[in-house]
C-alpha cells in the first residue's frame, strides 16, 4: 500500500516532531514550534502565506506551525511571502458553483491574484514566553509580525493599525 501526503502534511509532522524532540531542551540554539497567525488589515483577501517556508492560510485563523529558536536573538528574520486577491467578492457574480462556467470564471479570475514578499525583522519576545508569530498584512503590501501574547486590540498589544484599511493614492516609497 502506498502512502502519498503533500508537502504541506509532511512540513506540518515534522514541525510537530521536531517540536516534540526540542521541547524540553534549553540550549541557545534549540528551536521551538508554534502557530502563525495572519492579521489582515486590508480590504483584499490574503489567500495564503509563508513565513520562512512554512505555509499558513492568510484566512485570518492560526496555522500549525512555524519553527523558532526558544530564545529571541538580534538578526531574527522572517521572510514572508503571500498571495493576494485584490477582487475577493467576484465569485458572487459568477456562474453556479460546480458548474463549467464557475470553473472557468475561477481560473480566468486567479490570473490577477498577486504574489509579493518582504523580509522583517522579529521583534524579541520575552524569556520563557513564547507565542508563536502573528504576521500583520497592511496596506501597500507591508507586512509586521510579533511574537506578543496580548490580544490584537488589547492595550499591550503592539501593532495598532485597524482593521479594513483603504489603499491610498499613492504609497509611500
Amino acid at each position: 500500500m502506498e502512502i502519498i501526503m503533500d508537502k504541506t502534511k509532511v512540513r506540518r509532522l515534522l514541525g510537530f516532531f521536531g517540536l516534540v524532540l526540542v521541547g524540553c531542551s534549553t540550549a541557545d540554539n534549540d528551536m521551538v514550534g508554534g502557530n502563525i497567525q495572519a492579521v489582515n488589515h486590508t480590504l483584499n483577501n490574503i489567500n495564503w502565506l509563508s513565513v520562512n517556508g512554512y505555509r499558513a492560510d492568510g484566512g485570518g485563523g492560526r496555522s500549525c506551525c512555524i519553527v523558532m529558536p526558544i530564545k529571541w536573538r538580534p538578526g531574527l528574520k522572517a521572510h514572508i511571502e503571500w498571495e493576494v486577491d485584490t477582487d475577493p467578492y467576484a465569485y458572487s457574480k459568477w456562474p453556479p458553483l460546480g458548474t463549467d462556467g464557475y470553473r472557468a470564471a475561477q481560473a480566468k479570475h486567479k490570473i490577477n491574484y498577486q504574489h509579493y514578499s518582504a523580509v522583517v525583522d522579529i521583534p524579541e519576545w520575552p524569556e520563557k514566553k513564547r507565542c508563536g508569530l502573528s504576521v500583520h498584512f497592511l496596506v501597500c503590501n507591508q507586512v509586521k509580525v510579533t511574537s506578543s501574547c496580548s490580544s490584537f486590540n488589547s492595550p499591550n498589544y503592539p501593532i495598532k493599525e485597524p482593521l479594513d484599511m483603504k489603499e491610498p493614492a499613492v504609497c509611500p516609497k
